[in-house]
C-alpha cells in the first residue's frame, strides 16, 4: 500500500529505504530498534505464556512462575483468563515490556506434541475464548499480546522443515478459529509466524493465510512478526505478509531487502506497509512519541493530538513483587481453579472430608506423601515457556503445612532419562561462596577473557549474553555441599569436556548434536552424567572447548531439507546452554518403592504424586509414549495394593496413561502449576480450595488410541492432518479411535448436581439456552454447563458451541444462559471457497461429553 494516505505517512516519509528496513528486524535478541527522528523508541519483548521472562533467556532477574495454560483453560472462566492477561500487563510493566509472547494458541491435536502444556486445548471454540479474555485482559492494561505460533504448529519434530498438509476446511473451521477470535474478536496487537510450512509454503513466506485472509479477510492490522530464527527467504517472506523478522542484529532481511527493492523484486510500498504496522504496535504500546503528532492511542484507535511536550512512560510503577503477597493469592487461587478431580469414590478427596460430611475423609489421620514430584514437584515446562521465578514450592511444602505432624514424606522413583543442571543449593562458587557457579571464559590460545560469578548452574553462551564473539571455552567450577560418597557428575552442553575432583582430572566426554535442529543447542542439547564416588566438599572443575560444527553439511545429510543460503535458521548453530550436572545419587528405585509401601501401610492414606518433567513437556521435542516415565506405575500399584486409601496427584499438563486408575481412589490433575503449585495442590487435596476445573483435552486410555497420533513427518517431512475438523473429541465421537479414559470437560470438584429444565430461548444468530443446575452437595461449588452441537450432517463432527459456569450455594438452585458462538454453526465450503450456514442438527448438554444431561433438537 501507499503510504500516502495513511496517517503514518509522514512518519515513513522522512525515512530513507535503508532506515524503514532497519526497522523490520530487531536490534538484539528481544528488542527493537528506535528511531529518534521519528519519535520511535525502542521496543521490549518477552517470552511468555506462562511468565514474563524479560530480556535473558537464562537467568535474568526473578519473575513470576504462572501456572501452566491448560490449567487456565482448566477453569472454563473467562475472568480467569482475563485476570492472568493483566497480571502478565503487570509483569511486563515492571520489567519495561512492551510486547508479551504470547498466548499460545495452537490445539492439542495428538497427545505426544511436547508443547501442549503452552496450548490452551484440543477444541478451537475453547482456545479462542480463553485467549480472547487473556488479549482483552493484557491489552487493557497497554501491553500487547502476541499470538503463536500461525498456523497448523502443533508438534515439534522436525519442526523448522516439516511440512503440515492441512485441508483448507480444516485450516479454516479448526486452526484458524482461534487465531480468527483472538485477532479479530479481542484484536491482538500481534501475530507470530510458525516455524513450519503449510501445505508447501512456510508460514513466513504465506500470503494466503497471512495476507488474504488474516490481514484481509478479517480486516486484522496488527503486526506479523517471525518466530525466532524461523524466517526462511527474503523476498519470499516480505511479500508474503511478514512484517518483522526476529531476532536481530543479523537476519535474511537488512541489506538482502534492500537490494530486493532496488531490483523490483519487492516493492517500496510493501516495506511502507510493514513499517506502517510496527509503528502502530509502537503506538499502541507508547513506544512512539512524534513531538506534537500522536497517531495511535493505546487502546488501539487512530487519531488525537499532544502538544509535544514530555510525555510520560508507558510502564506504570509499584507493581506487585513476583513474590509478594499479592501474587502469592493470586497465583495460588489460579492454579487451585484450573485443576480438575477426575476421579474420587469413597469420598477420599478432601483429605478433611470428614469435617465437611464426606464419606471417609481423614481428620486427624495420618497420611503418607509419595513420588519425586511430591519433594520435587515440576512447576513449569521446558523451551522458552521457562522463567526465572523467586521461589517454586513443592506439594511436601504444602501439605506439611497444612497436616505438620500427620504428614511423612517419601521421595519416589527416578523420574528423568536426561542430566539435569545442578540445584544451586548444591554448588558453591569457590572464590566468593555463593550458591551456584564460578564461570571462567577462555579465548582459543587459553588466555582468560572473564571469570565471573553464576547464581544458577546452567548459562546460554552466543545468543543474549552480549559478547561480540563467542568463547573457545568455558570453565565450571563449584565446591559441592555432598557428604562422602555417590555423587552424580556430568556436564550439559556440545563439546569436549574434561572432569577434575579436586585437582585431578576423572573423566572426559565429547557430546555432539544429532543434526536435526541447530536450535537445539540452546533448548534440547546433549548431556553427560556418571556415578562417582566423591569426598565430602569436593571441589569440581568442567572445561568445555567448543567444536565448529558446519550445520548446513549435516542438514544436508537430509535430502529433504532444503535451505536458502538467507536462511536465518542457520545463525541459531552457535549458540550453546551450558551446565554443571551434580546431585546426590540418592537411593535405588527399589528401596524407594519399599520405603513407599511401609509409609503407605502405616499411614492408611497414601497421597502419590506422579508426572512428567520439562523433557517430556517441552519445547523442541516430541513425546513417543503417554506412559509415565521411569518405574512410577509400579510404584502407584505397591502403594495402592499397601494402603487403605489411595489418592494419586498427576503433576502433568497433558494426559498420561492410568493403568492403575482401578486401584487407587482418586485422580487430581494438577498441571504445572507454577511457583505457588505446591501450595495450590495441598489446598485442593485438604479442601481449603476446590478443584472446578474442567479437562481441555480428550485422555486416550492407551498409546495410539487417538484420532491423530503420530507427530513425526514422513521422509518427505510432510505430516498429514488426517483426522481433518474431527479434531479431539469430535474424532473419538465420531468413532474414529477407541472408547477414551476421560472425556474433554470432564471433571467432578467436591459438589453434586441436578440438571432441571433445559430451555431453548433463542436461535439467532445462534442458539441461546438456559439451564437450571441445583447443588446438592454439602458445600457450595462451581457448575460448567457445555453445549456441543453435533449437525445433522455425517461428515461435520460434533463441536462445543458454547459454555458457563455458575458458583451455587449448598442446595440452592441457579439458571445459567449459555449463549453459542455463531461460528459454530458454520461450515467451509471449498468448491464455491465461501461460508455455508450449517443445517439441522442436535444440541447437547452436557457435564463433559462423558456426562450427558439433556439433549436440544434444531429443526
Amino acid at each position: 500500500m501507499s503510504t500516502g494516505n495513511h496517517p503514518y505517512a509522514p512518519l515513513i516519509s522522512q525515512l530513507s529505504l535503508e532506515e524503514k528496513v532497519r526497522l523490520l528486524t530487531g536490534e538484539t535478541a528481544f528488542t527493537l530498534p528506535g528511531n529518534e527522528a521519528i519519535g520511535l523508541a525502542p521496543l521490549a519483548f518477552s517470552d511468555g505464556p506462562t511468565g514474563v521472562r524479560g530480556l535473558k533467556f537464562v537467568g535474568g532477574e526473578a519473575v513470576a512462575l504462572f501456572p501452566n495454560a491448560t490449567l487456565i483453560s482448566g477453569s472454563w472462566d473467562d475472568e480467569v483468563a482475563e485476570e492472568v492477561g493483566h497480571m502478565l500487563s503487570e509483569e511486563a510493566h515492571r520489567q519495561g515490556i512492551h510486547v508479551v509472547l504470547g498466548p499460545t494458541v495452537n490445539l492439542h491435536r495428538s497427545p505426544l506434541g511436547g508443547r501442549l502444556f503452552e496450548a490452551y486445548s484440543e477444541d478451537p471454540y475453547l482456545t479462542g475464548r480463553t485467549a480472547s479474555a487473556y488479549v482483552r485482559g493484557m491489552q487493557d492494561n497497554g501491553t500487547a499480546a502476541c499470538l503463536k505460533h500461525l498456523v497448523a504448529n502443533e508438534s515439534e519434530t522436525l519442526r523448522n522443515f516439516m511440512d503440515s498438509r492441512v485441508s483448507e476446511t480444516a485450516l479454516r473451521e479448526v486452526y484458524l478459529l482461534p487465531f480468527e477470535m483472538a485477532a479479530h474478536d479481542a484484536g491482538a496487537w500481534s501475530i507470530m509466524a510458525a516455524y513450519n510450512d503449510i501445505n508447501g509454503v512456510s508460514a513466513t513466506e504465506n500470503g494466503h493465510i497471512n495476507e488474504e485472509i488474516v490481514k484481509g479477510e478479517w480486516g486484522w492490522d496488527g503486526l506479523l512478526m517471525s518466530d525466532w530464527f524461523a524466517t526462511k527467504r527474503t523476498v519470499e517472506s516480505a511479500n508474503g505478509g511478514l512484517d518483522l523478522v526476529m531476532p536481530g542484529p543479523d537476519g535474511p532481511w537488512g541489506e538482502r531487502l534492500v537490494a530486493a527493492v532496488r531490483r523490483g523484486d519487492v516493492s517500496e510500498d510493501t516495506v511502507d506497509e510493514h513499517v506502517t504496522r510496527l509503528l502502530r504496535l509502537a503506538d499502541r504500546t507508547g513506544g512512539l512519541r512524534t513531538g506534537g503528532l500522536r497517531v495511535g492511542g493505546t487502546d488501539g484507535t487512530d487519531g488525537g493530538a499532544n502538544d509535544g511536550g514530555p510525555v510520560a512512560s508507558p510502564f506504570k510503577t509499584g507493581m506487585p513483587a513476583p513474590d509478594s503477597a499479592i501474587r502469592r493469592e493470586q497465583l495460588r487461587r489460579i492454579a487451585a481453579r484450573g485443576m480438575v478431580l477426575v476421579k474420587n469414590d469413597r469420598g477420599a478427596l478432601p483429605l478433611d472430608g470428614a469435617a465437611t460430611g464426606a464419606v471417609g475423609g481423614t481428620v486427624g489421620g495420618a497420611v503418607a506423601l509419595v513420588g519425586r514430584h511430591a519433594v520435587a514437584t515440576q512447576d513449569m515446562g521446558g523451551g522458552s515457556a521457562q522463567v526465572n521465578p523467586p521461589y517454586q514450592s513443592t506439594v511436601a511444602e504444602g501439605l506439611a503445612e497444612r497436616l505438620g505432624e500427620r504428614l511423612t514424606v517419601v521421595d519416589g522413583v527416578d523420574v528423568r532419562n536426561r542430566p539435569v543442571p545442578a540445584n544451586p543449593a548444591f554448588v558453591a562458587d569457590p572464590v566468593t561462596g555463593e550458591p551456584g557457579l564460578r564461570v571462567t571464559y577462555l579465548a582459543a590460545d587459553g588466555t582468560e577473557l572473564e571469570s565471573a560469578h553464576e547464581a544458577g548452574s546452567a548459562l546460554l553462551i552466543g545468543f543474549d549474553d552480549g559478547r561480540a564473539e563467542p568463547p573457545a571455552a568455558v570453565v565450571l567450577s563449584a565446591v559441592l555441599a555432598n557428604d562422602a560418597g555417590p555423587v552424580r557428575l556430568g556436564g550439559i552442553g556440545a563439546g569436549r569436556w574434561t572432569f577434575a575432583v579436586d585437582g585431578d582430572d576423572v573423566a572426559t566426554a565429547r557430546l555432539a548434536f544429532s543434526g536435526s535442529d541447530p536450535g537445539e543447542g540452546v533448548l534440547r542439547p546433549p548431556a553427560y552424567a556418571e556415578h562417582r564416588d566423591l569426598p565430602a566438599g569436593a571441589s569440581v572443575t568442567a572445561k568445555l572447548e567448543f567444536e565448529p560444527v558446519d550445520w548446513r553439511e549435516m542438514l544436508g545429510r537430509n535430502p529433504a531439507i532444503k535451505l536458502a543460503e538467507e536462511s536465518h535458521l542457520l545463525s541459531t548453530g552457535s549458540f550453546n546452554l551450558v551446565g554443571l550436572v551434580a546431585e546426590p545419587a540418592g537411593r535405588t528405585d527399589e528401596e524407594a518403592i519399599a520405603a513407599a509401601e511401609a509409609a503407605a501401610r502405616a499411614a492408611g492414606t497414601a497421597v502419590v504424586v506422579v508426572g512428567l518433567t520439562e523433557e517430556d513437556e517441552t519445547e523442541a521435542s516430541d513425546k513417543r509414549t503417554l506412559a509415565l516415565p521411569g518405574r512410577q506405575d509400579e510404584l502407584v500399584r505397591r502403594v495402592a495394593a499397601a494402603a487403605e486409601r489411595t489418592v494419586v496427584v498427576v503433576n502433568a499438563a497433558t494426559p498420561v496413561l492410568m493403568p492403575w486408575l482401578a486401584d487407587v481412589d482418586a485422580v487430581l490433575i494438577a498441571g504445572l502449576p507454577g511457583q505457588e503449585g505446591g501450595h495450590a495442590i495441598a489446598a485442593v487435596l485438604t479442601g481449603e480450595a476446590e478443584p472446578t476445573g474442567r479437562l481441555v483435552t480428550t485422555y486416550p486410555a492407551a498409546d495410539g488410541a487417538s484420532p491423530a497420533w503420530d507427530v513425526a513427518p514422513d521422509a518427505a517431512l510432510r505430516l498429514h492432518y488426517t483426522d481433518g475438523t474431527a479434531v479431539g473429541y469430535r474424532g473419538w465421537h465420531a468413532g474414529n479411535a477407541p472408547e477414551p479414559l476421560f472425556w474433554l470437560g470432564h471433571g467432578l470438584g467436591y459438589g453434586s448436581w441436578e440438571y432441571g429444565e433445559v430451555r431453548l430461548v433463542g436461535t439467532n444468530p445462534a442458539p441461546t439456552l438456559e439451564v437450571e443446575v441445583t447443588n446438592t452437595s454439602s458445600r457450595p461449588s462451581r457448575e460448567t454447563v457445555q453445549v456441543y452441537f453435533t449437525p445433522t450432517e455425517p461428515s461435520d463432527p460434533m463441536r462445543l458451541a458454547g459454555y458457563a459456569g455458575a458458583d451455587v450455594a449448598t442446595g440452592e438452585t441457579a439458571t445459567v444462559t449459555v449463549t453459542c458462538d455463531p461460528r459454530l454453526f458454520r461450515r467451509w465450503d471449498d468448491a464455491v471457497g465461501s461460508w455455508a450456514p450449517l443445517g439441522a442438527g442436535e444440541l447437547t448438554v452436557a457435564r463433559g461429553l462423558g456426562d450427558v444431561r439433556a439433549r436440544v433438537s434444531l429443526p
